[in-house]
């Protein structure tokens, strides 16, 4: 029997979350600065230079929580581009 470590079989690109979500993707992108591997988000290299943001299903559902909490509360991204 054998076992698979990485449980993941797909990403979805930043580029269409935004659209899925219509949501400006430059803004995603700094909203999805706050995230680690942890919470979703992977680097896909190969397409371009510097690397595509993906995401997985889990990082997706993050990313769609750090969007709710930065339209509550639009100060959140001024607070962390500062810090």
């Amino acid at each position: 029997m054998t076992t698979h470590v990485n449980k993941v079989h797909h990403v979805t690109t930043i580029t269409q979350v935004a659209k899925d979500l219509g949501e400006d993707e430059d803004w995603l992108r700094d909203i999805a600065i706050e995230m680690e591997i942890e919470d979703g988000l992977i680097w896909v290299y190969g397409v371009g230079e510097d690397g595509v943001q993906a995401f997985t299903d889990f990082g997706i559902e993050n990313l769609i929580e750090l969007v709710r909490m930065h339209k509550e509360n639009p100060k959140l991204l001024m607070r962390w581009q500062r810090g």
